[in-house]
């Protein structure tokens, strides 16, 4: 017995109205681009969507569906028509392979759509629930706590069974609720930023700032790798890798070594705005976490906003380091997060930057220095490279 379709349910997207259209449609396209596979049509509903398997492997669409940003859940499904043999007979199997052999308790959870069936829930939970016991040893029924419950639902079309729920994501799918630039380096934080953020609907395009010869292409595979993980969350991402030696090199010649840090962040926001701009983005993310490093207090944070007028989002703003690290490893971002190749954000850091830097006292130093032309020419030369349509190549640089 094979499942020929998967159901999907949308959870928090069933609570929009006119516009839920939107929604849907933009979490279809996303799944096709996952999956990859001609074979699988897809169909939205008002309140569910379809995969139709056609001899796909459902072990494999599961793999990527868990981390489809807006599923609530999912389950293999089997259709039937409504005839009451072919029902019972589909219900045994789903059981049996549920089962694998091992005991087990389940419950008949029956909703009748169609009222025009014959049979009214009542009944039909009687009428399967009867014929999977006398068929199946070892199985008994336990409506409180059941290992497993069977589903059937009546529709006019057909009947659909399932035997597992799945849990999905959740939230609302990648690129529905607008674009923002994420400031993607190699560390912990900023990929789990961004993770938050397309949970929320957004797309995004990451902005990674690389400063060779003090960083290497190892440490650039690193953010690549980075990236190709977030895609897995439903969005394509596109990302922005920018030179960023010459103008860390005069920072660190002209700005006092205190406040080194904050004007680099500051060039860093600038830089990002500018490609916000031209990508149609609406607001800067950032990994911050409320006095996690000296560059995140309070007033590092309003000395570097001062930069720009755009709204800034740190989705981790309240978190502790283990509550972002626990999500790293939820994500699959913390393995390549950890490995030891530097970023930018590492090197010709001050042995004691300043905590609590004023933003006139910043403006000054930055008065004496033309940080334009610096900025055009990174932004002039910028790579940007579309995910995840490469491959990584950290395999092969280890």
């Amino acid at each position: 017995m094979n499942y020929d379709r998967v159901l999907i349910r949308y959870g928090e997207m069933s609570t929009k109205g006119r516009n839920r259209s939107k929604f849907t449609n933009k979490m279809k396209t996303n799944i096709k681009r996952l999956l990859k596979d001609d074979r699988i049509g897809v169909e939205a509903q008002r309140d569910r969507m379809f995969l139709y398997l056609n001899g796909a492997s459902f072990d494999d669409v599961r793999e990527k569906l868990v981390h489809v940003s807006g599923i609530q859940s999912f389950s293999p499904v089997m259709k039937t028509t409504q005839n009451i043999d072919e029902i019972k007979e589909a219900a045994l199997a789903l059981v049996q392979r549920t089962m694998n052999g091992n005991p087990a308790s389940f419950k008949v959870n029956t909703r009748r759509a169609d009222k025009q069936f014959p049979l009214d829930t009542h009944e039909l939970n009687h009428e399967i629930g009867g014929h999977v016991l006398r068929e199946t040893k070892e199985l008994k029924v336990d409506v409180r706590n059941p290992d497993f419950i069977l589903t059937v639902e009546v529709r006019a079309e057909g009947v659909y069974l399932s035997s597992q729920t799945i849990p999905g994501a959740g939230g609302m799918p990648a690129g529905a609720a607008g674009k923002a630039v994420l400031l993607l380096s190699g560390g912990l934080d900023s990929p789990v930023a961004g993770y938050m953020m397309m949970k929320r609907g957004v797309e995004i395009e990451a902005v990674h700032f690389f400063s060779p010869p003090y960083t290497s292409d190892r440490a650039k595979q690193k953010v690549i790798d980075l990236a190709n993980v977030l895609t897995t969350y439903g969005g394509n991402v596109r990302l922005h890798i920018v030179p960023f030696t010459k103008i860390q090199e005069t920072i660190h010649k002209q700005v006092p070594e205190n406040y080194t840090m904050t004007s680099t962040r500051r060039i860093m926001m600038r830089i990002a705005d500018r490609i916000r701009e031209q990508t149609g983005a609406l607001a800067i993310v950032t990994g911050e976490s409320l006095g996690q490093v000296a560059s995140q207090t309070m007033e590092s944070m309003a000395a570097i906003n001062d930069v720009t007028n755009t709204p800034v989002l740190r989705p981790l703003i309240a978190a502790d380091k283990l509550e972002i690290m626990d999500i790293a490893r939820k994500i699959g971002t913390h393995d390549i997060s950890i490995l030891p190749f530097e970023d930018c954000c590492t090197i010709f850091t001050p042995a004691a930057p300043k905590t609590k830097p004023k933003t006139e006292k910043v403006q000054f130093f930055e008065s004496f220095l033309d940080f334009d032309p610096l900025i055009e020419e990174a932004i002039g030369s910028t790579e940007t490279i579309v995910l995840p349509n490469i491959e990584s190549e950290m395999d092969e640089l280890l």
